[in-house]
């Protein structure tokens, strides 16, 4: 289905201005099933572009999330993902242990290097043990806390520069990793997924 939804979904994801103008603006709006939509792609001259982003994928993946939207499915439902751009829809959240990999992950060369990854390893694990706490009991002081603390963390400089700028690089994700603060319901990881998907 094309509606708003399903536009924003395809301006958030790169879709050319020139496709968007084209779904938005044509009278059909609601595809019966994944041939009739295939057909308006093509009609519309969509289906053969090789560009980067592939404008068939973005336009189905906005179109399914404009029909999840307009049936009133998730509606109330916060998506919690690795940060891959298929899954960041409606209420986003992101899994904590892909956000903390990172730290973890990065190459370190030098005494002072390591030492200050595992103070900031330490700070993050701290934080996140809290997180888990926090889900149990919320209170409105108790999230303001944790926002403060979270800035604290995560803007802090270490004068290990790529390890400052990953931290930079988290922290514009505040919001995201922040979601369970305001549904504490959710989990704080993917990890549960991902193990059901294998």
């Amino acid at each position: 289905m094309i509606n708003d939804a399903a536009l924003d979904y395809m301006r958030e994801h790169a879709l050319a201005g020139t496709l968007l103008q084209r779904l938005a603006t044509h009278k059909r709006r609601q595809f019966a099933d994944e041939k009739a939509w295939t057909r308006h792609l093509e009609r519309l001259g969509i289906a053969d572009l090789t560009v980067t982003p592939d404008p068939v994928r973005v336009a189905t993946e906005g179109a399914l999330w404009g029909a999840v939207n307009a049936h009133g499915f998730l509606c109330e439902a916060v998506v919690v993902s690795d940060d891959a751009g298929q899954f960041n829809v409606g209420q986003h959240a992101l899994c904590w242990i892909h956000a903390e990999r990172l730290v973890h992950k990065l190459e370190t060369f030098t005494d002072q290097q390591r030492v200050a990854q595992q103070y900031v390893r330490g700070l993050i694990w701290w934080f996140y043990a809290d997180l888990k706490a926090y889900r149990l009991a919320p209170t409105r002081r108790r999230r303001s806390e944790m926002r403060a603390r979270f800035d604290r963390i995560f803007q802090r400089r270490t004068g290990f520069v790529t390890l400052d700028r990953l931290l930079q690089r988290l922290h514009a994700n505040k919001d995201e990793l922040l979601m369970v603060l305001y549904h504490p319901e959710i989990p704080l990881h993917t990890n549960g997924s991902e193990n059901d998907i294998r």
